[in-house]
């Protein structure tokens, strides 16, 4: 396919002209001569499906093509017409509400028609001619129900009467007991055939018919396409084993799953799927839209209605005339370019591609070929699908080998004590596989027995890349854990009695692995990452990442029981100020064999000012203590004076008691004075020294 082919000599507008009928379609273009047969249908994962039809017409023809309503938005979206050597007339369809413009101008509406009552009361005053037993012509008054009781008590019958205005007066009839009653004037008849024709037409409201007019001399092959909303299409694998753990390749087999919910059977279609993820949207543009317009007043004479004036600023002369129009030969050229562009991607969908290998141990299935683009992987049937309108089908994209690998992958977070029974593919194919859901079978050597193990998930596989799918628990394999935290201090000095270190944190988790007991196994642990922690384990480990994990490889004989140390490991800087350190962590590090010796000698130094700053403050505490007691003591002689007589020998006793404390009081003041001094050098010591080291 070129394209669109729009000659200009013979006046065919350039595009695709839509042109949504708002009335019935002349004779002409209801003449649809030839019909659209579906031969090409692409469904995409993006839940959309490229539906490609096929016409061989003579000269101009009028081709016609049945759509779902809830289709119309995307075929107007993306419909397009591919013809060699002809042209575009134009593409045209009912409006979405067409019995309302065929209505529009009838004497009657849609319901009148429900009965022939309606219609005559809808149109009073038309003539009529009545023929039969009695033979009247006049105009239509009214129809009025009559209910008769019939005799016996055998009920009621209903009967119409028509009421007409003829030149000898008003005459009336029974409607039922009428052979014919017709409208005299013929245009009137025509408007109810109309309108009886457009009800038929349009009794299925959920669809839609296209008329897409051609242009052109001879016979040629029309294809019209659109992209429309379908059903998600599925991918299930099935991938067989061998119950010998050393076998390198497995046979698998994909199917892709899809549903025919289009409306139409597919008879014979060219069947393509494709993976990937195209940016796909709706826009309603079936539906009519109406621009806000605002209103202004009537113009009378003499009423004058000037524009508001934004302001004005001074004009900038321009120094190179405004540049003219591009010529119609570049507008050509660029819808041109596009059209080609639209022959190339439709021209993808059906390309052949090299036939896939067929080396497979299922039954013999003809799988699809594969071609992958920049942004996604189509697999189209080498041969011709039918399917029913509702249905679902199943048809292999895959039949190969691939390479696999056995192992047992432990995942904590899975299960805390088994690894998982686990496949390492590798994709050598020349395409990528679509995700899906993944079905294992094992066989054995012995008989060629098949049985089922497990399902597993299969996401996103590109070619040349691996993926590992765990379909069972291991029960033969046991996994034990333990962790442990430390920290270590790898390098430290003093500057200004700011003490610097630079500490490791560690994360240890020992991973002891029993192994099965009549068979070895590669066993893999993933072990989570953390940001800003690094690795370390014995260098004779294989170890993978993955964007959250680790996974640290060890193959264990059977029998054995091995152990796997993994480490995280953190650098970590802290600042201390020696005067602000506790006793203990004075201790602790004064203790530190990482620390030099002078280090460790200048902070025990530390220890030894603390010590008499303690010192110091133990004295105030007690001479403060002592001064408290002193004056409790004080105010329980003086109520008990005011007890005793002045003259007794116990009250003289009292005073002198007052007296030898309030000298006692007197010494302590100068006592506390002193100790804090002392507790003031004391600190003033420690931090002359600990500001005065740099170590």
């Amino acid at each position: 396919m070129r394209g669109l082919h729009l000659p200009v000599s013979a006046g065919i507008a350039v595009g695709v002209a839509l042109a949504i009928a708002a009335a019935p379609l002349p004779a002409a273009a209801q003449e649809a001569t030839d019909d659209l047969t579906l031969r090409r249908v692409m469904l995409s994962t993006g839940g959309v499906g490229y539906f490609e039809y096929e016409a061989t017409v003579d000269g101009d023809a009028d081709l016609s093509l049945p759509v779902l309503l809830d289709q119309v938005n995307d075929v107007l979206k993306s419909i397009v017409v591919y013809d060699d050597t002809g042209g575009i007339g134009e593409i045209s369809l009912p409006g979405r509400e067409p019995l309302r413009e065929v209505f529009r101008e009838m004497p009657f509406d849609p319901s009148d028609l429900d009965s022939p009552i309606d219609l005559l009361n809808a149109l009073r005053g038309s003539e009529v001619r009545v023929s039969g037993a009695r033979e009247i012509s006049g105009r239509i008054i009214a129809v009025t129900p009559e209910h008769t009781a019939l005799p016996a008590n055998g009920g009621t019958i209903t009967q119409h009467r028509v009421s007409l205005l003829t030149v000898s007066g008003i005459r009336q009839l029974i409607l039922e007991e009428t052979d014919q009653l017709e409208f005299v004037d013929a245009e009137l008849g025509q408007q109810i055939d109309t309108a009886l024709a457009a009800l038929s037409q349009h009794n299925e409201r959920d669809r839609r018919t296209v008329t897409v007019r051609t242009t052109g001399a001879g016979e040629r092959t029309v294809r019209v396409a659109y992209v429309v909303e379908v059903p998600l299409w599925k991918t299930s694998y099935r991938l067989t084993l061998s119950d010998d753990q050393a076998m390198d390749s497995a046979d698998i087999q994909g199917w892709a799953i899809l549903e025919n919910l289009s409306g139409e059977d597919w008879e014979g279609i060219e069947l393509t799927v494709v993976s990937g993820n195209p940016v796909t949207f709706q826009q309603a543009l079936y539906d009519a839209y109406y621009v806000d317009r605002p209103e202004v007043p009537v113009e009378v004479f003499g009423r004058v209605l000037p524009g508001v004036d934004p302001g004005a600023r001074p004009g900038e002369p321009r120094d190179e005339p405004r540049p003219a129009a591009p010529p119609a030969q570049t507008i050509l050229g660029g819808v041109a370019a596009v059209a080609e562009t639209e022959a190339a991607y439709a021209r993808g969908f059906a390309a052949d591609q090299a036939e896939s290998d067929d080396r497979s141990r299922f039954a013999q299935v003809t799988a699809a070929d594969s071609t992958e683009a920049t942004s996604q992987v189509m697999f189209r049937f080498p041969d011709a699908v039918s399917v029913t309108s509702g249905h679902s089908l199943l048809v292999p994209m895959i039949a190969r080998e691939v390479p696999v690998q056995r192992l047992s992958l432990y995942q904590p977070e899975t299960h805390t004590l088994h690894p998982l029974s686990s496949v390492r593919l590798t994709n050598d194919g020349e395409t990528g596989l679509p995700p899906g859901v993944l079905t294992l079978y094992e066989r054995t050597t012995a008989d060629g027995s098949v049985a089922f193990v497990g399902d597993a998930r299969l996401g996103a596989f590109p070619g040349g890349e691996e993926r590992l799918v765990s379909f069972a628990v291991d029960q033969r394999v046991r996994v034990e854990r333990e962790s442990e935290g430390s920290q270590t201090i790898t390098e430290g000095s003093i500057v200004d009695g700011v003490l610097r270190l630079t500490m490791m944190d560690s994360q240890t988790t020992t991973y002891t692995i029993t192994g099965a007991a009549r068979e070895d196994r590669l066993v893999a642990i993933e072990h989570h990452k953390q940001s800003g922690w690094d690795l370390v384990v014995d260098e004779a480990l294989t170890v993978e990442e993955t964007a959250e994990r680790y996974r640290v490889f060890r193959t264990v004989e059977a029998g054995e029981v091995a152990e796997v140390v993994v480490t995280l490991q953190r650098p970590r800087s802290e600042r201390l100020e020696l005067i602000n350190l506790s006793d203990g962590q004075i201790r602790f590090y004064a203790a530190a064999r990482e620390l030099s010796d002078s280090m460790r000698q200048a902070i025990s130094e530390i220890l030894r000012h603390r010590a008499a700053i303690t010192d110091a403050e133990t004295t105030v505490s007690e001479l403060e203590r002592e001064q408290r007691d002193i004056i409790d003591d004080q105010g329980r002689v003086r109520r008990n004076l005011d007890t005793v007589p002045r003259d007794s020998d116990l009250y003289q006793r009292y005073l002198q008691t007052l007296s030898q404390q309030e000298d006692r009081l007197e010494d302590l003041r100068g006592e506390l004075g002193s100790a804090m001094e002392a507790v003031a050098s004391a600190r003033q010591a420690l931090v002359a020294y600990a500001r005065g080291l740099t170590l």
